[in-house]
């Protein structure tokens, strides 16, 4: 059997091959209808588009993205195709929101007081909600589709606009049906936002009217923009760029963590498609990470040893200088991305009961 890999897909390289397997791994935009012809399955990216252009006349059986998202997978096409497809939902939510969570802490001073607004709940917005309320803030959340389904505590996206001092979306992208997120991030959703406030858009950079943001910006309707997605990319609005208070170049799910995730289900669900029995229970090995404890005086308050404790697993601004010194490296930053490791990697000793209560709850392990 013949496999075709994006490159980039990390832990994966001599997996299949241990088990017989012709692997073949390509960039993510050259897996192309040669390359696919004659492969049994494929295990991509977002970079790489499948639809019937792609994969008519071969004869793959699955396609697997190791990605939350998939609007680059034309589902109905390979429906219609009889390709089985597979992406990984939930796979990195946990760097995501960790990443949120780091940018917040860089571009506000105080969470105290604060209202946080979720648009969109799934697998990421969860967690970014439920971090919020550990911290103590009142939580805001909008997601029409999930409310029409369950009810709840929900709020309209106007009254999550104008209430909130933080707003971070998690939408996927949709251009049709009852609730489009594309551009739903427009110039009147701007405009409904509270003065100062800021946003954080980590989900998709269509979602978001990049001349409404730029003009919020330069108003100084928003107190800061954080931006980890992008519309065109990788050639990104450099203008836009400039104005954001934190950029990086897609990289929020990008965790050793969250992509050994990624690569777990995509090759069991490749060797349960193909009937690799051998690969069935396959788990991805994480590498450790060096420097992996931190110990705070025992009166550390909250605020200072959750900064200190963020920053031991993440700091956005180095991504954020990356981006900012080469723009036009855009898929070079995202491709030699650098090991990084989750919340659950590190030991925290000492602070007060406070902080050790809000360091535990985030996953943090307490010495």
């Amino acid at each position: 059997m013949k496999i075709v890999i994006d490159e980039q897909v990390p832990f994966v390289r001599g997996v299949f091959e241990s088990v017989g397997c012709r692997v073949l791994y390509l960039p993510g935009a050259a897996i192309d209808r040669a390359a696919a012809a004659d492969a049994d399955a494929l295990i991509v990216r977002t970079r790489t588009r499948c639809d019937r252009r792609l994969l008519a006349g071969s004869r793959v059986k699955v396609v697997f993205s190791a990605t939350i998202g998939f609007d680059h997978i034309a589902t109905a096409e390979l429906a219609d195709l009889g390709v089985s497809w597979y992406n990984a939902p939930g796979c990195n939510a946990e760097s995501v929101s960790e990443y949120v969570l780091a940018c917040l802490l860089n571009v506000c001073g105080s969470w105290r007081g604060r209202t946080l607004g979720v648009v969109g709940v799934g697998h990421v917005g969860r967690r970014v909600a439920a971090w919020g309320r550990i911290l103590g803030m009142r939580v805001l959340l909008n997601d029409p589709p999930r409310a029409e389904r369950e009810g709840g505590n929900f709020v309209t996206l106007e009254q999550l606009a104008a209430e909130s001092d933080v707003i971070s979306m998690h939408v996927p992208l949709t251009t049709d049906g009852l609730h489009p997120t594309l551009n739903l991030a427009d110039a009147g959703f701007f405009a409904a936002m509270r003065p100062g406030s800021v946003f954080i858009n980590t989900s998709r950079g269509a979602a978001v009217d990049d001349t409404a943001l730029k003009s919020a910006l330069s108003s100084g309707k928003l107190q800061a923009a954080v931006l980890d997605v992008w519309k065109g990319e990788p050639n990104i609005d450099t203008d836009l760029l400039a104005r954001c208070a934190l950029a990086t170049p897609h990289i929020a799910g990008y965790s050793a963590d969250g992509k050994a995730n990624g690569s777990t289900a995509a090759v069991r669900r490749v060797a349960e498609g193909l009937n690799i029995p051998e690969l069935r229970d396959w788990q991805a090995k994480i590498p450790e990470v060096a420097d992996a404890k931190l110990v705070l005086p025992p009166d550390c308050k909250a605020e200072t040893g959750l900064r200190a404790a963020v920053s031991l697993s993440y700091d956005p601004v180095a991504d954020d200088r990356a981006l900012r010194a080469d723009p036009v490296g855009f898929e070079n930053l995202r491709n030699r991305y650098r090991v990084r490791r989750e919340f659950g990697a590190f030991h925290i000793a000492g602070g007060n009961l406070e902080c050790r209560r809000i360091l535990a709850d985030l996953g943090f392990n307490l010495e």
